[in-house]
């Protein structure tokens, strides 16, 4: 069964968000294209324009999984670039 999981962690730098699966993951050759314009399987935009979006805003992401134990993406957020809402445990 395919898990996925969504997680952060804050530090006094930046917020990063990962967002990882137990899926099949992304093997080391296709790591190298990922977030290049027109590589997928649809328009290939998807990765590209979502790396390329968030770097206006100083944000990164990356795809640091395990090729067969699954996908794992980073995205950093700058210190001051984001905030928390609402009350935990509410």
């Amino acid at each position: 069964m395919m898990t996925k999981r969504i997680s952060s962690q804050e530090s006094e730098t930046h917020l990063v968000i990962v967002c990882e699966d137990n899926g099949v993951g992304i093997t080391d050759e296709d790591k190298k294209h990922l977030f290049t314009r027109g590589f997928g399987k649809h328009t290939g935009f998807g990765l590209f324009l979502s790396r390329e979006i968030l770097a206006v805003t100083g944000i990164t992401i990356i795809e640091n999984g395990v090729p067969g134990k699954g996908a794992r993406f980073e995205i950093t957020v700058p210190k001051g670039e984001y905030r928390f809402t609402g009350t935990k445990g509410k």
